[in-house]
């Protein structure tokens, strides 16, 4: 919890700032009965955010921004007005945005002849411009 109010307090006073917190559901998952002592910490840490958040002057030039893989297990509380106000979504590529990631990845490279990326764009896997990358 100190680490996450130190965190706003630099921000407040390095403004204009943002804080980017990746893979908030790491912390921001949906409160349960906590059973051990690492469960317990991670609830105190999403308190003290929801804590931080909701003491935020709207004046201050910072903003927060999250992300995470799995808004479905977040938290209620993290994602009511006044704490995260937009949402954006990156869907996973159509045919048409496979089809440009690979070969904007591809461009510089010396593929064989036998390669051809349409095989790749028309499988029905559902996979993101990272999967591709990688």
């Amino acid at each position: 919890p100190r680490r996450v109010r130190d965190v706003f307090r630099l921000a407040k006073e390095n403004a204009p700032a943002i804080i980017f917190i990746d893979e908030i559901d790491a912390i921001a998952t949906k409160r349960f009965d906590a059973q051990t002592g690492a469960d317990r910490e991670v609830q105190r840490i999403l308190l003290e955010l929801l804590n931080q958040m909701d003491g935020f002057d709207q004046n201050v030039n910072v903003k927060v921004i999250m992300a995470t893989n799995r808004a479905d297990t977040l938290d209620p509380a993290l994602l009511r007005p006044g704490r995260l106000d937009r949402k954006i979504e990156f869907p996973l590529p159509d045919r048409r945005q496979k089809r440009l990631i690979f070969s904007t990845i591809t461009s510089k490279m010396n593929l064989s002849e036998e390669v051809d990326l349409e095989d790749y764009v028309a499988r029905p896997d559902k996979i993101s411009g990272a999967d591709i990358n990688s």
